[in-house]
């Protein structure tokens, strides 16, 4: 998707900065919800064998609704990437 996608951003003016930390954190929350939730399935695969896969489902959801609000806070406030202290 990247190398699709990066010279189509460039032309139009995105950063690509702002582009690849979008697409990482699109990406880190696709890891986290179902139906291809790799990094639930790792977690299942560690987890003593009480722990069922809803409880896991169900605990993940306040990471992913974080992780949404950055990526909008992202895409709305586009100045916060580029922070420096």
């Amino acid at each position: 998707v990247v190398p699709i996608l990066l010279p189509i951003a460039q032309t139009i003016g995105i950063d690509p900065l702002w582009f690849a930390i979008l697409i990482a954190l699109n990406l880190q929350t696709s890891f986290l919800t179902p139906p291809f939730g790799f990094s639930l399935f790792y977690l299942k695969g560690v987890a003593p064998p009480q722990i069922k896969t809803t409880d896991i489902y169900r605990g993940v959801v306040p990471f992913i609704l974080l992780q949404i609000l950055v990526l909008a806070s992202i895409v709305i406030f586009p100045q916060l990437y580029g922070f420096k202290v």
